[in-house]
């Protein structure tokens, strides 16, 4: 744990009209900032934050309730209270469906594990055909069905990504794609070689609080938001060939853009 001294961590301001338990929020918000409590870091006890702050256990409580929420620490039972880990991967958007990686056998989701140092794995995986939602057919051209492939993403064991591809039937029925496994590179590989080659991608990027079902399924604290993805690839006839809706734990990664100059 890290050491509380006098003074380390500020002190309360008595004419703030600002309230108590809001003061010590910022006061340990600022702390983590400064670094004087670092990742994964264990927090001063409830007991020390009263002695050092001079105020109530439910005051030192409602703070640290205010941190989780705002996903800067972690509480675990019967240990104490962490300082959330920062996101461990940098999700390079311009480079991770780089053509080389495909004709290296890699997918984007091993390239940003590998440069993370980390274990990925996929499981929860469900393949089928589908009526697509209707923000789906548009993006794809209005098709009656689709394939549908589901799966969860985990780094060393910990889910970081839950995704849905919906492809036209007519491109991915009876093929590759439509197996559990569909081989080295994913489905973009397999849909080159179907003669669909790649031009460029589309993404829109939001940021919200994850539902009941994503926190189940991403295994997320309180307070932690998640990254909504929704990406659609292009070939070079212009046609839409996949539409992947994608939610990230947003305390996973870092998304980064390289832009053109011009």
């Amino acid at each position: 744990m890290a050491a509380l001294s006098s003074g380390s961590i500020g002190t309360l301001d008595p004419m703030s009209d600002r309230a108590v338990f809001r003061q010590i929020a910022d006061r340990v918000r600022e702390a983590i900032d400064k670094g004087t409590f670092r990742e994964g870091d264990k927090l001063p006890s409830e007991t020390e934050l009263i002695d050092y702050f001079c105020v109530s256990r439910m005051t030192v409580r409602n703070a640290l309730q205010l941190l989780q929420q705002e996903g800067l620490v972690v509480s675990e039972h019967g240990r104490g209270v962490y300082v959330r880990p920062r996101p461990p991967v940098r999700r390079l958007a311009s480079d991770r469906f780089a053509r080389r990686h495909r004709e290296q056998g890699k997918s984007a989701f091993i390239v940003e594990a590998d440069a993370a140092g980390s274990h990925p794995t996929v499981d929860g995986l469900e393949v089928k055909e589908e009526r697509p939602a209707p923000e789906v057919a548009t993006r794809l051209g209005s098709p009656h069905r689709v394939l549908a492939r589901r799966r969860r993403y985990l780094l060393d064991g910990r889910p970081v990504e839950y995704a849905t591809s919906y492809l036209p039937l007519d491109i991915a029925r009876d093929t590759p794609i439509s197996q559990s496994n569909p081989g080295p590179g994913g489905i973009y590989a397999r849909l080159e070689e179907l003669g669909h080659r790649l031009d460029h991608f589309e993404e829109e990027i939001t940021a919200r609080m994850p539902s009941p079902q994503e926190v189940k399924v991403l295994q997320l604290a309180a307070g932690v938001p998640v990254i909504h993805l929704v990406r659609t690839a292009y070939d070079t006839d212009g046609r839409a060939v996949e539409v992947c809706d994608t939610v990230m734990a947003a305390d996973a990664y870092v998304l980064s853009y390289r832009l053109p100059a011009n």
